[in-house]
């Protein structure tokens, strides 16, 4: 694993037949629209459900996350506390389904993943330049 990605083939088959060639082996870095563009291919859900169903899809998997981190809490007796392998290769796999809803969840509102990315960035720059990295409020 030395770009990131490990080297197992994905050759499961999703929507209409078998996941394009150029997602079949993943050797390299990809970007947030390269991505995005193939977790449009997984993508099964009606257009009725657009918005809704990735939005409850990103919250659950967010539940999902903290849980794991909350049964290791409980494991350590509620004292000091550790992550292995296996619980953060969990945690890693929670997090990339909340990274497929908060994909779908873009698409479905028109922006790319690269574009939310930028947006992020530039509003904690912005906040960093003005030391108002800590405190509350969408508008800081």
């Amino acid at each position: 694993m030395n770009n990131g990605y490990t080297q197992r083939q994905w050759d499961r088959t999703v929507g209409w037949g078998k996941v394009p060639q150029k997602y079949t082996k993943m050797e390299q870095k990809m970007t947030f629209d390269e991505y995005q563009e193939f977790a449009k291919t997984t993508a099964i859900y009606s257009d009725n459900a657009k918005v809704v169903y990735p939005t409850l899809g990103l919250s659950g998997e967010a539940g999902e996350v903290a849980e794991k981190v909350k049964k290791n809490i409980r494991k350590s007796k509620f004292g000091s506390f550790e992550f292995y392998g296996n619980e953060l290769d969990d945690i890693a796999k929670e997090l990339g389904d909340g990274l497929w809803y908060l994909s779908a969840l873009s698409s479905d509102i028109g922006y790319s993943l690269e574009d939310i990315a930028q947006m992020n960035m530039e509003k904690l720059k912005s906040r960093q330049e003005r030391n108002k990295i800590e405190g509350e409020g969408d508008n800081r």
